[in-house]
């Protein structure tokens, strides 16, 4: 078998148990955490391109992959909470972490909460420091930006996001996940057959959707309060050598979401901006990508 198919397991003091995938390589460690929809699989094309100077981990976050969800998350710091606990049973240290979209929220909770494990961070994609707004949803489906929602409940019965979403996955409706992921995701290149198939098999482990959209709700590690979350400005902890990567034609995390990043980082994190990338730069531009990762991590 594929060493990068085959899961490995770690149990947890919390009653949860955490799969992961682990390509060897050299004393270079990076640990990848993976967003929402997906879990370690699909980092695959990233764990086969980087050299082999890297040691890379690969996590499958609570209720994701096939780690188990015990018990409901409720805030991301549960998540990072739990990679903590991995990290602790597998006894890494001096790592580069790197957290795509929900992920790069868990990855800058865990570096502001657990400092002297991670040496650097790479946030991909990611989720603003301020969090991702869940709006209510106007008649015609447009969000209503006057209107956040503030309670789990009000996010599980939205009609508009949270229900059809979860509905696709209890029909494993597998179409439909591609039109959704086709329009948000796959801007600009889609995977080849074989993996985009593998793909939509991981997005249909996922167990807690409309938690983690709650989650990503009330995430505020920012000095900045929004509507239902006080900032707890605990992103001034993070003072680790870090990359924001982004693309310049995300639609899942627009550009005033990585700016807020910026901003907040204070002229700490280096920034690239790709060309003619979305949400999944490793299909869109993964040679490019890889090498930024490289020479960050290599400087």
């Amino acid at each position: 078998m594929n060493q990068l198919n085959t899961l490995q397991e770690v149990k947890l003091s919390n009653g949860e148990t955490l799969t992961y995938r682990k390509r060897d390589g050299g004393d270079e460690l990076v640990v990848l955490v993976h967003g929402n929809m997906t879990s370690s699989k699909h980092w695959d094309l990233l764990l086969e391109s980087m050299d082999a100077s890297f040691t890379i981990y690969a996590v499958d976050l609570r209720g994701f992959g096939g780690s188990t969800y015990n018990t409901r998350i409720t805030k991301i710091k549960d998540f990072s909470d739990d990679v903590k606990l991995w990290i602790d049973e597998l006894q890494l240290k001096d790592f580069t972490m790197i957290g795509w979209s929900t992920g790069g929220d868990v990855a800058m909770q865990f570096c502001a909460d657990y400092e002297g494990l991670c040496k650097k961070l790479v946030l991909f994609a990611s989720g603003s420091t301020r969090g991702y707004p869940f709006f209510a949803s106007n008649e015609d489906g447009s969000p209503n930006l006057s209107k956040r929602l503030g309670t789990i409940e009000e996010v599980e019965q939205d009609g508009m996001k949270t229900i059809p979403m979860q509905h696709m996955y209890d029909t494993e409706n597998r179409e439909g996940l591609k039109v959704v992921w086709n329009s948000a995701i796959y801007t600009n290149k889609q995977p080849e057959n074989v993996r985009y198939e593998e793909y939509v098999d991981d997005m249909l482990t996922q167990r807690n959707l409309a938690d983690v959209y709650h989650a990503l709700n009330t995430f505020n590690i920012s000095a900045v309060n929004n509507e239902i979350a006080t900032g707890t400005n605990q992103v001034k902890d993070i003072q680790i050598p870090t990359l924001i990567l982004y693309g310049d034609r995300d639609y899942v995390v627009p550009e005033l979401m990585t700016n807020e990043i910026i901003e907040d980082f204070k002229g700490r994190a280096h920034v690239k901006k790709l060309a003619n990338c979305g949400h999944s730069p490793l299909v869109d531009s993964l040679e490019e990508v890889t090498e930024a990762i490289e020479q960050f991590i290599s400087a």
